[in-house]
């Protein structure tokens, strides 16, 4: 397996608001490798936000390149991982980004803090399962177990003995960094008898959450308080997945969260039974629906009240043809997956350099700002026609500093309607508003929050659903957005942003690096 530094989950990095890193990557395994740092907004810098074939040409096997990390407006827990195929599953690690020094969080500092990796293991080589897939047309192999911090779990008879285990006292509140992590599936997570107060998500504060259970999507963070106020013993904090028809992989992941002091321990610790079951909408919806943003004079955010461009996005998994019918995919054909049609080809150069060295041939930058055909979207049963997308390496180009909104509609092409966590390079974004079945452009507007809508990176889109997200686009660069399910990237759901120059030095993106890899 591909590690960092021998570790799985990868060592964590720690920094102050508004710091900047200097990471150096040797790549000493067998693939191409890149690194991305999931949240971190990177201003004027696209040069180290790692996409590969979107801002980088890869790390080969042997070779190396140093990161500039820039953080800015981010506080509390990001993440970063690989971003080359699927070298991901085992490549990534969590990201703190701590107050800075003179000011404090939003919340009583708590006693302690644990990083809360969840995950997957694989048997197999994972490079090896996508691309079989990939020839194949078909499904990929499901994981063989998730993981919290590395371990399956008492769950599964393999590893018991190295079940992760966080040890608390009596009356003491630790500060859980949840990090979703996960290749394919949402995950519910809880602790037993606990209650848990979720206080940030995707390195921003929200208002205080209340709950006895969480939702999280690949690609978010959430930061979780959990106060240590029941009889001492041990209690498992459990993980699982969340498909709203049925689930990918049933298994379940433990650790355990053990008191301190002299007592007699359990032969089992207590299971959270407000553990959400794998099908249960309704919880992953009311959970999800709860986030507000902190919103406060510490804490100002600044969601576009009007909006100068509108893209209305349709996600899709279908499938292209293939000779005689011969693949796995439906009817004999190849999955492949869409943003309004439109299944990204990896180039063969990476996009930041064509962009920027203006080299022609690479990209178009004609990516619809709405699908090429309106039908029901979240019918049922919908005509096999619908369900091919055209392949191409297509952009959208933004004026700097113009107020972006992007409405994303599922599609249930195939049946296949499942939740989409759209994750978007560069930006935070405000979640403004989600409901069900097709977006209506004269009603459902009239819902969103504009008040104090969550800040994100990555936003969960219902299955048979929508979700509206806003920003302003002042960031410089070549930005991607993709489903953080990894097996839909690897189909092509994805598509990338160019924002162009502002007016001056200070908004113009950044020269590149002197070292850059050759493609």
């Amino acid at each position: 397996m591909l590690t960092v530094n021998g570790q799985f989950p990868g060592p964590p990095l720690y920094v102050r608001k508004g710091e900047r890193l200097i990471v150096n990557v040797y790549n000493q395994g067998t693939y191409n490798v890149t690194i991305h740092w999931h949240g971190v907004k990177q201003p004027r810098n696209p040069w180290s936000d790692g996409p590969e074939y979107v801002t980088q040409c890869p790390i080969k096997p042997g070779a190396n390149f140093s990161y500039e990390i820039i953080f800015s407006v981010e506080e509390g827990t990001l993440w970063w991982h690989a971003h080359s195929d699927w070298t991901r599953a085992t490549v990534h690690g969590p990201i703190v980004v701590y107050p800075k020094i003179g000011t404090n969080y939003p919340f009583p500092k708590p006693d302690a803090e644990f990083p809360i990796v969840l995950g997957e293991w694989y048997k197999g080589d994972v490079m090896e399962i996508i691309q079989s897939a990939l020839i194949s047309g078909g499904e990929p192999n499901t994981s063989d177990a998730y993981t919290i911090n590395g371990q399956p779990g008492d769950l599964y008879n393999c590893s018991k003995p190295g079940t992760f285990n966080i040890m608390v006292d009596y009356g003491k509140t630790y500060l859980l960094r949840l990090i979703g992590s996960i290749m394919n599936e949402e995950m519910f997570f809880a602790v037993a008898q606990h209650n848990l107060t979720v206080v940030g998500r995707d390195g921003a504060y929200i208002k205080p959450i209340k709950t006895d259970y969480i939702m999280i999507t690949p690609g978010q963070t959430m930061d979780i308080l959990l106060t240590a106020n029941k009889s001492p013993s041990h209690y498992y904090m459990a993980a699982r997945a969340y498909i709203g028809a049925s689930a990918y992989d049933n298994t379940t992941t433990t650790a355990i969260v053990k008191y301190r002091g002299n007592y007699s321990a359990p032969s089992t610790p207590a299971f959270p039974s407000q553990l959400p079951n794998f099908t249960d909408i309704n919880a992953a919806t009311n959970f999800t629906n709860r986030f507000r943003a902190l919103a406060n004079k510490e804490h100002p955010i600044d969601v576009p009240q009007t909006v100068d461009t509108r893209l209305y996005i349709t996600i899709s998994v279908g499938a292209v043809p293939c000779v005689n019918n011969s693949c796995q995919g439906p009817a004999g054909g190849k999955l492949a997956a869409s943003l309004n049609n439109i299944s990204f080809v990896e180039p063969g150069v990476d996009l930041l350099q064509a962009y920027y060295r203006k080299t022609g041939g690479i990209f178009t930058a004609d990516f619809p700002d709405v699908p090429p055909y309106f039908f029901n979207f979240t019918a049922d049963g919908l005509p096999s026609n619908l369900s091919v997308p055209l392949k191409g390496t297509k952009v959208k180009v933004l004026e700097f500093n113009s107020s972006v909104e992007i409405v994303f509609q599922v599609t249930n092409i195939f049946n296949a309607a499942e939740n989409h966590p759209m994750h978007l390079h560069g930006y935070s974004f405000y979640h403004v508003g989600s409901g069900f079945g097709n977006f209506d452009n004269k009603t459902d507007p009239k819902g969103y929050n504009l008040v104090d809508p969550p800040e994100l990176n990555t936003v969960a889109v219902n299955s048979n659903g929508w979700a509206a997200i806003r920003f302003r686009a002042d960031n410089p660069g070549v930005w991607f957005m993709h489903c953080h399910l990894e097996r839909h990237a690897s189909w092509g759901m994805d598509m990338a942003f160019i924002v162009k120059n502002g007016p001056t030095k200070l908004t113009t993106i950044r020269r590149p690096p002197r070292y850059l890899n050759p493609c």
